[in-house]
């Protein structure tokens, strides 16, 4: 009778247990319970699923290898498109005005020199302030101008010599301005060194115009391939960026010799 009874009992369990068993996936089962006395019944067994990361190296790599690949400027192919040593001498002649404002307009001692030469637009035409007027360095704080020959030109001076980047304050009693010789301070210091990145970005935007200029004409040249017209495009802002780096590396130098010298 006992042996009945749990033969009943041993049924049941299986009618209840096999249909859970069906709905779980075979790689989620594993071997079968042994319980003595009674049969072998599998048990589900259910495993988290197992989500793969990426390590944080496997990610840096990833994105260093986006950085996009130097371009190989190649002079004998531009040449056969356009006139690569026109443009090189624009560019060249960008570096070179910035590189000339740097030694007239940033010196930690507004010399008088350099106010001699700084140039003054007046009425469509450009000329330096020593044709303008006579300049003497009253003292050693205190720069005279005299404009009595040409009172006419006056409001175009104090907008050269505001706008010069020598961070000078031009006074006018009359026909003569007397412009203060700022005392060097760590202000005055920083100021010069904010003029010399003006005077980079000027450069800087020059260089583009140069670059965008010619790309545009490029993109009308039909007697080249599109391929090929891609690759002298960027071997243009290659040749654009080496004269960005000068005048960059320019300005760096410059503004450590301004914020450095204890002078």
């Amino acid at each position: 009778m006992l042996r009945i009874t749990n033969v009943r009992l041993l049924s049941q369990t299986v009618r209840a247990v096999l249909p859970l068993a069906a709905e779980v996936p075979s790689s989620s089962r594993i071997a079968a319970v042994n319980v003595p006395g009674l049969l072998a019944v599998p048990t589900p067994v259910l495993q988290p699923p197992v989500r793969s990361y990426a390590k944080s190296k496997d990610k840096k790599k990833e994105k260093k290898g986006a950085g996009a690949a130097k371009v190989h400027i190649n002079e004998d192919q531009l040449a056969e498109v356009f006139n690569v040593a026109s443009l090189r001498t624009l560019m060249e002649k960008n570096v070179a005005t910035m590189k000339e404002d740097y030694i007239k307009n940033l010196s930690l001692r507004s010399a008088t020199g350099a106010m001699e030469t700084l140039k003054v637009t007046y009425e469509g035409k450009d000329y330096q302030l020593q044709e303008l007027g006579q300049i003497v360095r009253k003292n050693p704080k205190t720069v005279v101008i005299n404009l009595v020959s040409f009172p006419q030109t006056i409001p175009a001076v104090l907008q050269a010599i505001q706008k010069s980047g020598m961070n000078l304050n031009p006074q006018q009693d009359g026909t003569t301005l007397f412009v203060p010789v700022p005392k060097v301070t760590r202000e005055h210091r920083e100021g010069l060194a904010k003029n010399a990145k003006t005077l980079f970005i000027k450069c800087r935007d020059a260089i583009k115009d140069a670059q965008n200029a010619q790309i545009k004409k490029l993109k009308k040249q039909s007697d080249i391939s599109e391929d090929l017209n891609f690759q002298v495009q960027a071997q243009i802002t290659a040749i654009a960026n080496e004269y960005i780096k000068q005048a960059e590396k320019m300005m760096e130098t410059k503004q450590a010799e301004l914020l450095g010298d204890k002078s």
